[in-house]
């Protein structure tokens, strides 16, 4: 899978839940391309997620629901997850 359709398949799973306004998706691969352990075919991304029911709950609780939204890109395609709740 490339970037754009990751991202893609990122937004649009994450818009589908109800608590979530909206989401910005950063790619931030180009900060490790020189690292031993880059992998072409994982990402480091960076999640800017609007939501006011998440903001109301402790930033664990709100990681582990988002986690679990994209629990198969996380396993599959991200090498690095960087979340903010805004």
């Amino acid at each position: 899978m490339d970037i754009e359709n990751l991202i893609i398949n990122i937004k649009t799973k994450l818009l589908k839940n109800s608590s979530i306004q909206n989401i910005k998706i950063e790619d931030k691969t180009y900060l490790h391309l020189k690292h031993a352990t880059h992998d072409k075919n994982r990402f480091h991304i960076k999640l800017t997620v609007y939501s006011n029911e998440l903001k109301k709950i402790n930033k664990v609780d709100a990681t582990k629901q988002i986690y679990k939204i994209i629990e198969f890109e996380i396993k599959n395609y991200i090498h690095s997850i960087q979340i903010l709740i805004n």
